[in-house]
This record gives C-alpha cells, structure tokens and sequence, in this order.
C-alpha cells in the first residue's frame, strides 16, 4: 500500500503543478487538455490513476481513523448520494467529450444555471462523504488532495473558455458563480 500511496501522492502533485503552470502561463498551457496529444494522455492518465487508486484507499485502510461510531453514515450517505448525483447531473448535461475538455460548444443549461464548476463541487461533496464513510487519514489526505487540484482547476480553465466563447463566456460568468 506504501508503493500506491507514494504514487498517489506523487500524481496530485503533478496535478496540482500542471494548474498552476497553466494559471501562471497561460499562453503555454498544458491544461486544459484539449488537443489528443502526449499531455493530454499524460493528465488523463493522472486523473485516471488518482480516481482509480482514491476508492482503493477506502478498502485498503478502511475504519483505521478515530470516528468509529455508525453514525457517521448518517453524516457521510446523504453527502455521497447529493455529490454523486451533481457529478451525474453535470456530466450528463455537458456530456464526455465536454467533460474531458474537447471545445464543443458553450453549456448554459442544468446544473451549469446555478454554478459554472457542477462537477466539481459534486466531487467535493462526493469526497467529504466518502472520507467521513471511511474513516481514513489516508483517504482523509488522497481526497483532499484531489479536491483541491479541482478546486484550482477553474482557474486554469477559465481563460481557455473564455478564448473559446468569447463574450458569451464573460456574460455567463458575470451571472453565475464560480462554485456557489
């Protein structure tokens, strides 16, 4: 598990270094990865890997934490199903080619009507009831950490859309938040 965990760590690293790359240079972004070539398939490849070995965590170190009492499902269920089901929401009405950063037009519909970032807030949610379920520092760290390269992701991404869409971009921005 040492060997997962140090990959794991190592990859949100990588992660979070590429956003920032892309915040602090955008005219040499990385981010998001738009253009089937070797970033794209490398980032995907981190994604793909820290949301393949994050639920592993949650089995690999199940109940080790100090909130052994059941009712931390009670806490922890609600939060899974309401983030779950915004990542669905928003997935569903951007669709994958969107969703993985392909330029397909802009999204002003759903989900995107309350919040421009859907998917991640539902992830955050998502995240906090899994750690909560688990009862993990390990799963409390992996999830953490991927919440907070989602978390700087829009900045990364928001210069992109707004090269894209252009003043359609700017004005959905000026009518809806960020996150919330």
């Amino acid at each position: 598990m040492t060997i997962l965990l140090y990959a794991n760590l190592i990859s949100h690293a990588a992660l979070l270094v590429g956003a920032l790359w892309c915040i602090t240079f955008p005219s040499r972004r990385i981010y998001p990865m738009t253009a089937p070539d070797g970033w794209y398939y490398g980032m995907w490849s981190l994604f793909g890997f820290v949301f393949v070995t994050n639920p592993l965590f949650v089995f690999l170190d199940w109940n080790t934490g100090f909130w052994t009492s059941p009712l931390r499902f009670w806490l922890a269920v609600p939060l899974i199903v309401l983030g779950g089901g915004l990542v669905s929401w928003g997935m569903a009405t951007l669709g994958s080619r969107r969703t993985s950063g392909l330029a397909e037009g802009l999204i002003a519909e759903g989900p995107y009507l309350l919040t421009r970032n859907p998917q991640y807030i539902g992830d955050f949610l998502l995240f906090v009831g899994v750690i909560v379920f688990s009862n993990s520092a390990i799963v409390a760290v992996t999830h953490l950490l991927t919440a907070l390269v989602l978390l700087v992701a829009p900045f990364a991404e928001e210069p992109w859309l707004e090269e894209q869409y252009g003043d359609a971009y700017v004005s959905y921005c000026k009518n809806v938040p960020r996150y919330l």
